[in-house]
């Protein structure tokens, strides 16, 4: 596929099919084959949600629940309650559905835009990529990743848990507000919970451990301008009981922290 028709595909998904008030259907990549990817369903989710809330108002947060494997066959239905609509807060509980099944659910909040106090983390002393270092085949994707120390994360040898991940779209990005939200939540989903593996090289084959997301919570911090490099900043304080937990913080190329993010994932290793 062509530079930047993933990303066509992927805005054409998250127009979603409104069956009836607060009633959308959602449709699935061309080919895609084994389960859906979880960063597409809380894209759409979240689209779903914004689109029954004022236009004044940007979302601020989410907290979502992977519940069973999406087939990408199937359609989804994706049902909003209007939990609570306030003068600076909005929130919406999102349900996704298959064959009658809870795939995914949602709380995600919405907030008009208002100033205060304003601090924030510093970004890594890190710069984005030069355009002739990116291989041509990174540009298949709906986003071009770059990480850092790459090949020292592709040694099979224990490594720390953490990794910072530039990245940005293959084409233009519309400047809408929630359509720049869903895109970054569709991305977040990328490379959370494999940081939490890095620790563990070594020690099992991939094609024997059990990977899923369980639960992923996203805040937006500031406007979001999509149409740049943005760096990922991610480490694993943890992994217990099957378990991985890795959050990340997702900065502008100019240095303003626009996101942050937490994700537990299934990480349990099988017998061969």
């Amino acid at each position: 596929m062509a530079s930047g028709e993933k990303l066509k595909e992927l805005l054409q998904l998250l127009d979603l099919e409104q069956i009836e008030e607060n009633i959308f259907r959602a449709q699935h990549p061309a080919g895609r084959q084994g389960r859906l990817y979880g960063g597409q369903i809380m894209a759409q989710a979240l689209m779903a949600g914004g689109r029954t809330v004022s236009s004044d108002l940007r979302v601020h947060s989410l907290h979502g629940y992977f519940l069973r494997p999406g087939d990408p066959k199937v359609p989804a239905v994706i049902r909003v309650e209007h939990a609570r609509d306030g003068r600076s807060f909005a929130t919406r509980r999102i349900l996704v559905t298959q064959r009658g099944e809870a795939i995914f659910n949602m709380d995600a909040s919405f907030q008009v835009v208002e100033s205060g106090l304003n601090h924030q983390a510093d970004m890594p002393d890190l710069q984005p990529p030069a355009k002739e270092k990116i291989p041509a085949a990174l540009y298949d994707a709906a986003f071009v990743t770059w990480r850092h120390e790459f090949r020292r994360l592709q040694s099979e040898s224990p490594q720390p848990p953490e990794q910072f991940v530039w990245f940005k779209p293959t084409g233009p990005v519309p400047r809408d507000a929630l359509i720049a939200a869903c895109l970054l939540v569709f991305e977040s989903d990328n490379v959370l919970i494999g940081t939490a593996r890095l620790p563990h090289r070594g020690s099992f084959k991939r094609e024997h451990m059990q990977v899923a997301s369980l639960d992923h919570a996203m805040w937006f911090h500031r406007p979001l301008e999509m149409n740049q490099w943005l760096l990922y900043a991610i480490d694993s304080p943890s992994a217990s009981h099957a378990r991985g937990f890795a959050r990340g913080n997702i900065f502008s190329a100019s240095g303003d922290l626009l996101a942050s993010t937490v994700q537990e994932g299934l990480i349990r290793v099988r017998n061969p």
